[in-house]
């Protein structure tokens, strides 16, 4: 107010005569006056500096509520979805397996989240990794505040935690599907630590880590901001929600994780087909249902993009389990549950990256070319590998994840329906959208993505062979890992 009342004052003589003018400033500096006789000075100094200073964080209830709801979602989608969609795909003999390794990891990965996970993924560090400065979730309180993606807009960090640690559990759930059937217990466990600390976290870190939006205040500050941010966020790459950080680094990590184990006892000669579609559906059914949560959650708001994510993850994954179902009832003369089922899947891993980025008319389009390329991917390309990748980890959240990634850039675009990319210091749409170079940046995010998910899950599975073993032993293969590794049926007739 001492800063604005004399322009106050000028302003105002431009339209009012030159005595109204001096009543009004003579006022407003008596009020002023008498506010600073009755505050000390050390207030007075703090509130004039906090004009120009950033925007308090303040937490919004609603938005809040929408990401525990939404946690809970992401939750449902592991523990029972996945488990249901990878248990009924594999034979009886291996079905209870199947759950208990999908059940365990999350609970395991759940624990190396609060232990170190989220201070590696989501503190300040260097470019690839973050620091142990939230160890144990040190400093995190029921008061602190994580950023969203608006100014001065924030919700409970403990909540932001549980969150991103349902991402990371799930992410290394999808992995079993790669090797199911013949790998140990033991073996799936001491990996996916391996992988989940110098795999997922660096790559989540990467991808999603920033100062948040209050740090862009003007030009410089974002620079300055950017520089602390993960490595590929720093170059531009778009991932609402996890087409590199979850579908694309599970999925190479699957199928590394393929060749090293081995293909199955009689895998192209004995029949291997799913002994309960009805399981696989109602899986995949609950992976749908949760996924609007793992999208639509990841607008971190509860406002108009997350209701995009919300419209988008109901309108691809339809496209897609149509276009597949179609593709292979033109191909194979019948149309299958376990095709439409597929396509589901593969329409919510393409729009994925997407969700808040894209028009729906750009999800819908994206959805159609999922189902038939997700069905190319766990046939002809699965034949090209020649991997036994035993429930087409790959072929469905390898090529749709990548598929997802690199369209994200084309129907991101204004023109297309797209949201563009946001410019936090001038609060608007960033002008002068380019396809073609935000294509490229989101092509190099593949790319590292691939590589990087690779060389860590060859030598972790390099060391996990080296001193227990990735195998069961072929007579407990062929009884079924069930009774082999945990002493029970999944089914008791």
């Amino acid at each position: 107010m001492l800063f604005a009342a004399p322009s106050f004052a000028e302003e105002t003589a431009s339209a009012v005569d030159a005595s109204a003018a001096a009543v009004v400033a003579s006022e407003v500096k008596a009020e002023l006056a008498s506010a600073m006789a009755s505050a000390p000075i050390a207030s007075t100094v703090e509130a004039s500096t906090s004009a120009v200073a950033a925007p308090v964080i303040t937490i919004n209830k609603g938005d809040n509520t929408w990401l525990f709801v939404a946690t809970a979602l992401v939750i449902l989608m592991s523990i029972p979805g996945l488990a249901l969609f990878y248990g009924g795909l594999v034979r009886s003999k291996n079905m209870l397996s199947v759950l208990m390794q999908v059940f365990t990891l999350f609970s395991l990965i759940s624990i190396l989240w609060v232990v170190y996970g989220y201070s590696v993924a989501f503190t300040e560090g260097n470019a690839f990794f973050g620091s142990l400065s939230k160890v144990m979730l040190k400093g995190v309180t029921p008061d602190s505040i994580a950023a969203t993606f608006n100014k001065g807009i924030g919700i409970s960090e403990l909540i932001y935690i549980a969150f991103q640690g349902a991402f990371a559990a799930i992410t290394c759930g999808l992995i079993v599907g790669s090797f199911a059937e013949r790998i140990k217990f033991s073996a799936v466990l001491v990996f996916c630590v391996i992988w989940f600390t110098f795999s997922y976290l660096p790559i989540a870190h990467m991808v999603w880590y920033w100062a948040g939006p209050d740090a862009y205040i003007n030009a410089a500050a974002a620079e300055a901001a950017t520089k602390t941010a993960g490595y590929l966020f720093q170059d531009g790459a778009l991932d609402f929600a996890g087409g590199t950080v979850v579908h694309i680094n599970a999925a190479v990590a699957g199928l590394v994780g393929s060749y090293f184990v081995g293909k199955r006892i009689g895998y192209g000669r004995d029949p291997m087909t799913p002994h309960s579609l009805t399981m696989t559906m109602i899986g995949a059914s609950l992976l749908w249902f949760g996924w609007f949560g793992f999208n639509a959650g990841s607008a971190l708001e509860a406002n108009g993009t997350a209701a995009l994510a919300f419209v988008n993850t109901w309108v691809a994954p339809a496209a897609a389990a149509m276009s597949w179902l179609i593709a292979e009832w033109i191909l194979k003369g019948k149309p299958s549950l376990l095709g439409a089922a597929s396509g589901a899947v593969a329409g919510l891993v393409v729009i994925t990256p997407a969700a808040g980025f894209v028009g729906v008319g750009g999800g819908l389009v994206m959805g159609l070319i999922a189902g038939v390329a997700g069905l190319w991917g766990v046939h002809g390309l699965k034949r090209l590998l020649g991997a036994d990748d035993s429930l087409d980890v790959f072929g469905v959240h390898g090529v749709c994840g990548i598929l997802g990634a690199i369209l994200t850039g084309v129907f991101a675009s204004p023109d297309l329906g797209g949201t563009g990319v946001w410019d936090y210091v001038a609060n608007g749409v960033a002008s002068g959208y380019s396809i073609a170079a935000q294509v490229k940046i989101q092509t190099i995010g593949v790319l590292v993505t691939i590589a990087w998910s690779g060389v860590v899950a060859a030598i972790a599975y390099k060391l996990v062979d080296l001193t227990i073993g990735l195998r069961v032993k072929e007579d407990e293969e062929r009884e079924g890992l069930d009774v082999t590794s945990h002493g029970e049926k999944a089914y008791n007739l």
